[in-house]
Parts: C-alpha cells; sequence; structure tokens
C-alpha cells in the first residue's frame, strides 16, 4: 500500500471564510517605522512569516519590518544584543537548547505584556485576551513571576502525546494501549518483532512527556507543589510512580536514541517510527512537517495518542506545548511592537498562519475550522484527554543547575545505563532545594 502523504495542518477549510485585506489597523506615523522581529525558523517555514508582516506593512504605510528568521535565531541576534542592540519582538520559545527565553525571564529583561491583551485586535471589535484561549495565558510560562501580569505571549500550540505508525498496528491486530500495564504487555510483543516500544527525539522533548506524566500519577495539587520544586514532592506516592514507570519504558526504549538525541541528529530517532523500529515517540504535531519528506515504510500512516492511563479508567493526559512570543525589555520601538503582537491574533493573520504554515493559534474559533489529520489532533481533548500546560518555575540564575539539565536531560543516562533512576531522583531532590531558594 502506497504510504499515506500526511499534510495534518493543510487546513484549506480555514482559507474559506472572508477576505484578507486592510484587516490590520493602522499607525499612524508621522515618519517611516521599522520594526525589528526576530523569529526562529521552525517546521511551519518562512512564508508564513513574510506573509504576515507584508500585510502587517501594507495596511500600516511608512512601517517597515525587518524580518530576521533563522533556524539558529540565536546565532544571529545575539552578537548584536550584546553590544544593545535588540530585536523588538522575539519569537522563540522556552525550552530550546540555548534557554535565550529562560535567560531574559531569570534577568528579568522581559517587557510585560498585560497591557497587549487588554488591547483591540486590529480591525475586529474584541480584546486580545477574549480571543485567546483560557489557560493560555494564566500559567507559569505566559506568567513567570507569579505576579498575576503576563511577560510571554502564547502562539502556536499542538497538543503533545505519542506518535506511532497507525499501519503497522493495523497489520499487527495490535491495540493502542490506554493503560501503562497493557503498555508494558505490547512492549514484549513489540520485543519478539525485534521493535522497540519507545524511542525520543531529545531530552528537550522529553519535557512534556514528564509534565503529562507527573499530572497523571502525582495527581493536579502534587503536580503544582513539584513545579515549585516543593520540599518532599518526590518523595510521595505519586512521584515515585513517575519514575517507576519512566526506568520501566528505559528498559525498553530503543538503545541507539541517545547517540542520535541532539539538535543535529534527532531526526533519525524520528526516523525509528516511520521505519518500524519503535513503535511510540512523543512529539508535538509539527513532526509530520518535519517528517513530509522522510522515507517510510509500507503502509505507514501516522497515528497519535494520549499517554497511557496509570489505571484503568484513570486519566490519561496530553501536554499542550506553545511557543511564546516577547518583546525585550532592550526593544527600542516597544508601542508599535505591541500593536503588531496584538495583530497577530486577528482572523487575517491566524488563517495566513494557518494556510501557509500550517500553523494553529490558540484563539477562539481555530479548532472549529481545522480538517483531515490537523482535526484528529488537536480534537485529542475533545476526546477526553487532560490538558497540560504548566512548567517548572522560574527562577534567579543558579550556576550550574537548570529545569532541563536536572529533570529532562538525565533520561539520556538512564537509557544507556550510565545512570540509575535513584541517581536521577537524588539529583532532582538536590537541585530542588537549590532552585526553592531560588524562585523569582
Amino acid at each position: 500500500m502506497k504510504a499515506k502523504k500526511i499534510t495534518s495542518l493543510a487546513l484549506s477549510a480555514v482559507m474559506a471564510a472572508g477576505a484578507m485585506s486592510g484587516m490590520a489597523t493602522t499607525v499612524m506615523a508621522d515618519e517611516e517605522q521599522t520594526l525589528k522581529l526576530a523569529v526562529v525558523e521552525t517546521a511551519y517555514g518562512q512564508d508564513m512569516w513574510k506573509n504576515v508582516c507584508a500585510k502587517f506593512e501594507e495596511a500600516n504605510p511608512g512601517v517597515k519590518v525587518e524580518l530576521t528568521i533563522d533556524k539558529k535565531l540565536e546565532d544571529i541576534i545575539t552578537p548584536a544584543m550584546k553590544s544593545g542592540d535588540y530585536p523588538d519582538v522575539i519569537m522563540r520559545a522556552v525550552g530550546s537548547e540555548s534557554a535565550l527565553t529562560e535567560t531574559f525571564v531569570k534577568d528579568n529583561n522581559v517587557e510585560e505584556m498585560t497591557d497587549v491583551l487588554e488591547m483591540t485586535v486590529p480591525g475586529e471589535d474584541v480584546t486580545v485576551k477574549d480571543k485567546i484561549l483560557p489557560g493560555f495565558v494564566d500559567n507559569s510560562i505566559t506568567n513567570p513571576y507569579g505576579d498575576g501580569k503576563t511577560y510571554l505571549m502564547p502562539m502556536f500550540y499542538g497538543p503533545c502525546g505519542l506518535f506511532y505508525n497507525k499501519g503497522l498496528f493495523e497489520e499487527k491486530g495490535w491495540e493502542v494501549p490506554e493503560t501503562w500495564d497493557e503498555m508494558w504487555e505490547l512492549g514484549e510483543k513489540a520485543k519478539e518483532e525485534d521493535i522497540a516500544l519507545f524511542t525520543y527525539p531529545t531530552a528537550g522533548y522529553f519535557d512534556a512527556f514528564f509534565y503529562a506524566l507527573l499530572h497523571e500519577t502525582a495527581g493536579a495539587e502534587t503536580f503544582q507543589e513539584a513545579l515549585k520544586y516543593g520540599e518532599g514532592v518526590w518523595e510521595t506516592d505519586g512521584a515515585k510512580k513517575t519514575f517507576e514507570i519512566i526506568e520501566k519504558l528505559a528498559s525498553y526504549t530503543e538503545k541507539t536514541t541517545p547517540a542520535n538525541a541532539n539538535d543535529n541528529d534527532f531526526r533519525k530517532n524520528q526516523q525509528l517510527i516511520l521505519d518500524n523500529k519503535a513503535l511510540f515517540m512523543p512529539n508535538g504535531n509539527w513532526v509530520i512537517g518535519e517528517m513530509a519528506d522522510a522515507p517510510r515504510a509500507d503502509g505507514f500512516e501516522w497515528g497519535f495518542t494520549a499517554l497511557p492511563a496509570v489505571e484503568e479508567g484513570g486519566e490519561r493526559a496530553s501536554y499542550s506545548f506553545f511557543e511564546q512570543i516577547w518583546m525585550p525589555k532592550g526593544a527600542v520601538n516597544k508601542d508599535l511592537g505591541k500593536q503588531f503582537i496584538a495583530y497577530l491574533y486577528s482572523d487575517e493573520a491566524a488563517e495566513i498562519f494557518a494556510k501557509d504554515g500550517g500553523a494553529v493559534q490558540p484563539i477562539q474559533g481555530m479548532t472549529d475550522k481545522l480538517e483531515g489529520d490537523a482535526k484528529i489532533y488537536y480534537s485529542i481533548y475533545d476526546d477526553g484527554a487532560v490538558a497540560v500546560m504548566d512548567a517548572f518555575a522560574t527562577t534567579e540564575p543558579v550556576e550550574g543547575v537548570t529545569v532541563r539539565t536536572t529533570f529532562f536531560d538525565p533520561i539520556n543516562s538512564l537509557v544507556s545505563g550510565d545512570k540509575t533512576v535513584d541517581d536521577w531522583v537524588e539529583q532532582i531532590k538536590k537541585d530542588s532545594d537549590t532552585l526553592r531558594g531560588a524562585l523569582k
């Protein structure tokens, strides 16, 4: 059977509605203004950003958007920032290997965006905050200081869960596990076929998995305590269950995974799913675009599921990853930058992002316009999965200790056998004590 070509975020229906011209509110200017926009290039590509910028310029005569977009954005903009030349707006999410966004947050160098939420969306009669879906500006990522104020604005989002080859499961007559006990049973069946149960692209991608699993095992209250590095939280039964599952899952993980779990080779781990060498992989739906041109086994078809429940009928969680756009305190054109950010939540901008890049924003009405595979992924929460969005709390800079190196990177050492789960938990306890004392 010919492999199905996945276009999960084509969203052709999005473009069926309305004309797309003249929607942005004009920025009145006596002389030409330049807005410096820095964007990391992802699987969504460059065209959508170029087209959004062009529409904004078209509606605002005298405004020029100077777009810098690159896969290695930090390498491009850091030298200038060191000399005090900052972009006005930066599109870079937390969780990157460079930790650019986290560094700005920890150094109190991000501009407050609460006033943007109160702005009217350009060309529309609704405020930005009323356009954004609930929960996306009321979490520890967008409000990192716990002061009730927003500093990072939510942009594109994608449910994160376990991706697999639906075609392989149909061929083998296997059921997608609904509990972790069923997962281990499947792991044994796969082992007989020389197929690993699990892989992951990089340890950084393990964050969404870790958060969702912790929410399942520990419950919402203990989950929130853990995110604030609560004393004794890792001694609770729920937290212990988290690492019990991770330890067992590591034993079922494809052993080549850690060697390729880096920013250069992560696609090799993703390829394991397409080659039927591993069954499940935590990821977001952008993986479909990243692997669109990759070879695949006959009959391959993307499948997607929330994490298995700890017990039958228990919670099945799916972390919702979302990217953030923000403004450095050193930005020059702050008013113009905020006007541009508000415009990004307009129907016009949302339709461009969806059509030209397959990027979906957490704004009202978008999921109703989805079709095909996109409808499957974004409806995961309609099918009973619990949405998890928070992240570990922001702290003052701590030398040698970061959230990623403490909570996510050690998965590589666990899989390779260089570290035991007890070693990892002891490191988490020790680092949590340090991070707790450095909470913002």
